[in-house]
């Protein structure tokens, strides 16, 4: 079985948004390649799952940011706000 990843699945959550996104990519290339067993590939799934999920909610976060700091204080838009979709 190859070995684990780095960060254990409790360190996710300590990951930034680019740490969590490089690991990630790792774990894609390393299942696309096709070279991993099973088990491995099933665990390395399982974390790009979470890695996924931490990914999506920081970039959610910011999203949340930006917006408030495109709304004034009198809750009136100062700028065009951004669009991410």
């Amino acid at each position: 079985m190859a070995k684990k990843p780095a960060s254990a699945d409790g360190d996710i959550a300590a990951l930034s948004f680019e740490k969590a996104l490089a690991e990630l990519e790792e774990i894609v290339a390393k299942l696309e390649s096709g070279k991993a067993e099973l088990e491995d590939s099933i665990a390395l799934y399982e974390r790009g799952a979470k890695l996924k999920a931490h990914c999506e909610a920081k970039l959610k976060a910011a999203q949340e940011k930006i917006e408030k700091i495109v709304v004034g204080n009198d809750g009136k838009p100062s700028a065009k706000p951004a669009s991410f979709d």
